[in-house]
This record gives structure tokens, sequence and C-alpha cells, in this order.
């Protein structure tokens, strides 16, 4: 059964050079989720220009493969009643461009009430691969614990220090903040959250309609060895 009073209203937070799985993945569970209850969705931005997924490092090799997507709201419009907020990671957020990519997310998201609810603030905040480092750099991760991409992990945890970061984690739940790893385990990340809220039944129904084989364990994360994040 739902719970009595479901989150609605969701709001995905996006950049130049973000990675689309991160994104879409999450996006899709929902899409799905939204055919049994009321879902509404708000696409941030700095602007309402459309926003390419190409990076920094495509850009090095020459590469003209990017996808865009046009966002309904600036940071300055965002609606003031979200109940859920999704921060994809990906390179856009990293290297040459990505302070400055990110920065306008950064500064919005420091100015949020993220205490679940309880005072009109957002009720969660889940986090997908790099995701987790601008919600860190907007300072709402000292002192939580969270994890994140395990390609960069090292790199992330030493900009970080007082994040506990877990490096062996698929995904990782404190309170109303969920962050996981490299991008596909934010399909995993969202399909647990769904159980969470919505329960067991939906979330299953939601992965079996997408004909995907979730990962139920959120310590099952064979790419802490794979990439060294300790």
């Amino acid at each position: 059964m739902p719970p009595t009073s479901p989150p609605t209203k969701i709001g995905v937070v996006l950049f130049p050079g973000f990675q689309p799985l991160d994104l879409f993945g999450p996006l899709d569970a929902f899409h799905i989720l939204s055919r049994l209850y009321p879902l509404h969705l708000s696409i941030l931005s700095s602007t309402l220009d459309p926003v390419p997924t190409r990076n920094w490092a495509q850009a090095s090799t020459g590469s003209q493969f990017s996808a865009s997507i046009v966002p309904t709201h600036t940071f300055a419009t965002a609606p003031g009643d979200l109940d859920v907020l999704l921060i994809p990671g990906g390179l856009g957020a990293t290297g040459p461009e990505g302070e400055g990519n990110v920065q306008a997310c950064v500064e919005w998201l420091r100015e949020l009430t993220l205490d679940g609810g309880k005072d009109g603030g957002i009720q969660w905040v889940l986090t997908v691969c790099t995701g987790s480092d601008i919600l860190a750099r907007a300072g709402k991760l000292e002192g939580r614990t969270a994890t994140t991409n395990k390609r960069v992990f090292n790199d992330v945890k030493a900009r970080h220090p007082n994040v506990n970061w877990v490096a062996k984690a698929r995904w990782v739940v404190d309170g109303n903040i969920w962050t996981s790893s490299g991008i596909s385990a934010g399909m995993d990340l969202a399909f647990a959250w769904i159980a969470e809220v919505w329960g067991e039944e939906a979330a299953q129904l939601a992965a079996d309609t997408s004909e995907y084989e979730r990962n139920t364990d959120a310590g099952d994360d064979r790419y802490t060895e794979r990439w060294g994040a300790v």
C-alpha cells in the first residue's frame, strides 16, 4: 500500500555534461510508477536552454555525440513545493569546465532546506554517481554517510573529508538522503527507494515492467575493487 501522503512532485537538477543514464535510469522507473500514482516532474537548470550531455572528454576526441533535454524551470523559478530531488552526476561536473557547469546547481542546493519535509523542505534527495559530489560541494553531506562513483571515489573523498564515504556500497541511505555509486547504480537506488516509499510490490512491478534485474543488496558492489576505491 502507498503511504497516506505519498510524494508527488519530483525535481531533477541538470548541468551540461550530465550522464544520460544517471538521469534516465531513475526517471524511467518513476515514469512507470506514474502509471499507478500521480507524479509530477520538474526539470531544473540554470537557464531554460536545452542542456546537453556532451562533456570535456568527448570534446577532446572531437566527438559530436550528444543529446539534450529542455528544462521546465530555472533554479530561480523552481517550484517551492518539491517533495523529491534527483541529482545525477557526469563528466560535466569534473575536469576543466566542471566547477562552472555546476556552480549554479551548488548555489541553489546550498540554500535549500533538506529537512525531510518537516518544515516544508524537500523530503528526499537522491543522487547518482558524482551527484553526491555536487551535493557535498553545497555542504549538504557534512557529517552524513554517502557513496559515489567508484572510479572517482578517492578524489571525491579527499575533497570532502567531513563526509563518511562508504567505498563498498551500491547505494547508501542516511535519513532522507540516498546516494548511489556509478551510473547504473542509480536504477537500483530508484527501485529500492520506491520499495521504501510505495512498497516492495510496486518496486518489483516497476522493475519487471522494465525487464530489469534488480540488485537488491546495497553492499554488493564489485566496482569497489575494480576501481580501487578505499
